[in-house]
């Protein structure tokens, strides 16, 4: 009681003050800093998505940029036929997780590289059926989404807020996942797949189950972003890099922990918004030789290195801090 108390304490001054430097950010940033905690967030939300099969379960997934895509034009689709934008959002949430269903059975049979270029061809086939498909996706010109009514900063405002919302919801699923007996599943998975169906675990089931939760958060990322920036096109939405950024982003922080995605999402975005700025001729390159330093110092990710060197020192600590 001792030891739990000051523990909770920490952790609801910490929660606290991150609400509070959340808002305070987004009232007092210009447009363009604006606009970086709004990537940032989404970031966020896509490693948090991730790191359920990633880092929890030890599936590399590279379908991220499907189900982002998907869930941006479900939404702008649905809001293009007369929804509320919120009901689209949910309705993209519902078509992920279903996608997601049938996909998992799918893919989820395969292991290692396997399943890890089945998930890279599925991002292929959905650009491709999005361009192809001009009656509903608008093709390769792309799909116009009605605009936020508004000032821009307004609009700004709100779907800064709204994907910090879904950041919160993120962590809390994934926090919900890490800490029960289905998340001790995933990591039985991880360790090693066939003991654990061996010992009575139902494998297949926990895989889609994690796969249909990841599914669920991304596509509700992408309904969100899509209608932020009131254009869809296949190129933007359907993205490889970003299947790709994902992962290295969670490695960063610490796969396979609950607040590693959230590290290394701002560890990420803080590096290419620098790069960006004072290297634009060679920001690409750059970028990827930091990030592959930064990988190499710390191999376990950012969130392991402090929790072994520092946190560990910290009195008040909670046990599970930064751990898988």
């Amino acid at each position: 009681m001792g030891r739990s108390t000051p523990v909770t304490l920490l952790h609801a001054l910490l929660a606290i003050l991150l609400v509070a430097a959340v808002v305070g950010f987004g009232v007092y940033a210009n447009n363009y800093l604006l606009q970086a905690g709004t990537t940032l967030a989404t970031s966020a939300v896509l490693c948090l998505a991730w790191n359920v099969v990633g880092g929890y379960m030890g599936y590399p997934s590279f379908a991220t940029a499907a189900f982002f895509g998907l869930g941006a034009y479900i939404g702008g689709i649905l809001q293009n036929a007369g929804a509320p934008m919120g009901l689209a959002w949910i309705a993209a949430a519902g078509g992920g997780a279903a996608f997601a269903a049938l996909l998992g059975s799918v893919l989820l049979g395969l292991r290692g590289h396997y399943f890890a270029i089945g998930t890279i061809a599925v991002v292929e086939v959905m650009r491709e059926i999005a361009n192809n498909w001009e009656g509903l996706t608008g093709g390769a010109i792309g799909m116009n989404v009605p605009i936020l009514p508004g000032s821009p900063r307004a609009a700004g405002l709100f779907f800064y807020f709204a994907m910090w919302v879904l950041v919160v919801i993120s962590f809390v699923i994934s926090a919900l996942v890490a800490n029960s007996k289905f998340g001790f599943g995933l990591r039985c998975i991880r360790q090693n797949e066939s003991a654990a169906s061996m010992v009575g675990v139902n494998v297949f089931r926990l895989k889609v189950a994690a796969f249909v939760i990841s599914g669920l958060m991304v596509s509700t990322a992408g309904a969100v972003y899509g209608s932020m920036v009131a254009f869809i096109e296949p190129k933007d939405v359907f993205n490889v890099l970003v299947s790709i950024e994902v992962p290295v982003m969670v490695m960063l922080g610490g796969a396979g922990t609950l607040f590693g995605p959230l590290v290394g999402a701002g560890v990420y975005v803080l590096l290419k918004e620098l790069v960006w700025v004072n290297f634009i001729n060679f920001h690409s390159a750059i970028l990827g030789i930091i990030i592959i330093a930064v990988i190499y110092a710390v191999p376990k990710g950012v969130l392991r290195e402090f929790h072994s060197k520092i946190w560990a020192k910290v009195p008040f600590r909670s046990p599970r801090f930064g751990r898988g």
